[in-house]
């Protein structure tokens, strides 16, 4: 009798798959229809504003140009995170691949730590408009708004490639590692792990620290000195234009800054899994939605080239 040798070139690749939100079908379509529908809005709303400042000259500036940047980021944000989400919310669980779970890791570390720095860069801008106004265009080239928006991108690609590398060393339990989330961040698949993972909690701070603390205190130090700059003006109505550009930054900044630190800076012990989801589902849908309506409902250049597009595009097509 023969005895049969197992086949050891043939080992199972280890796969995540992320916890379904609801198995009750109606919600499920209830839930996907919502997600769907908000992704869209996302979508169009970052593209409108895109397209405006592209083709308008009046909006070349670099208060726009940033602008504009930051909708890109927010696409393509969403875009990393929400078909995947769609195509599991169903209930389907299909299984993710570790390298593919690095890589959703990668691009949401990258793009949401781009814009931190980015929102930073803006105060930074509103500061020397504000405070330099006769300086504002020799100190804001278009060299140096590029340069920081790929310095920018640059460091959150070094901090994200050193997390997400760090992350995926450690050994993981089980053939099927399920996710109680519905993207592969770092605090859930930390939670995942089966070793030590007190340097990689603390690696994470790190770096939250850098991406969330540091640029939070730069827009905090920048707008200390617009306040003040602002009382000083003798016109009522220079007050109320620059009040009107800062707060729509600063409430933008709140919305994101207010959700990434309850994730990444809190301790662990005072956290769960479904919190941080709940917290995850504002800055993925709430805050880029919320962008492109507070930039456009807030500003009248904004507001005033997409009537003037409309009106153009409605006019050319009646003639």
């Amino acid at each position: 009798m023969l005895a049969v040798k197992p086949n050891l070139n043939q080992s199972e690749t280890p796969e995540f798959v992320f916890r379904v939100f609801t198995s009750v079908p109606e919600l499920q379509v209830l839930l996907f229809t919502l997600f769907l529908l908000l992704y869209l809005m996302i979508l169009c709303g970052n593209t409108a504003i895109i397209w405006v400042v592209c083709t308008h000259s009046s909006l070349r500036t670099p208060m726009y140009f940033f602008l504009g940047s930051l909708s890109l980021l927010e696409i393509c944000y969403t875009t990393d995170v929400v078909p995947l989400m769609l195509s599991n919310i169903l209930g389907f669980q299909k299984p993710i691949s570790p390298a593919g779970c690095g890589t959703q890791m990668f691009f949401f570390l990258t793009l949401g730590g781009t814009d931190c720095f980015l929102l930073a860069i803006m105060a930074y801008d509103r500061y020397v408009a504000i405070c330099h106004p006769l300086h504002y265009s020799l100190i804001m080239t278009r060299k140096l708004c590029l340069q920081m928006v790929i310095g920018s991108l640059n460091l959150a690609l070094f901090l994200s490639l050193q997390l997400t590398a760090l992350i995926f060393t450690l050994p993981f339990c089980g053939h099927h590692r399920e996710i109680n989330h519905f993207l592969c961040d770092v605090p859930p698949v930390l939670r995942l792990a089966c070793a030590d993972i007190h340097v990689h909690q603390a690696v994470l701070y790190v770096v939250g620290i850098l991406v969330l603390t540091v640029p939070f205190l730069l827009i905090f130090i920048s707008y200390v000195f617009i306040v003040s700059t602002i009382l000083r003006m003798r016109s009522a109505e220079g007050r109320q234009r620059a009040f009107s550009t800062c707060s729509s930054h600063l409430t933008v900044v709140l919305l994101q800054y207010r959700g990434c630190s309850l994730v990444y800076l809190r301790p662990r012990s005072s956290t769960s899994d479904d919190e941080d989801r709940q917290i995850a589902l504002v800055y993925t849908f709430v805050t880029p939605l919320l962008n492109p309506l507070i930039y456009t409902l807030r500003n009248k250049d904004v507001k005033g080239a997409l009537r003037s597009s409309i009106f153009h595009k409605a006019t050319f097509h009646w003639n």
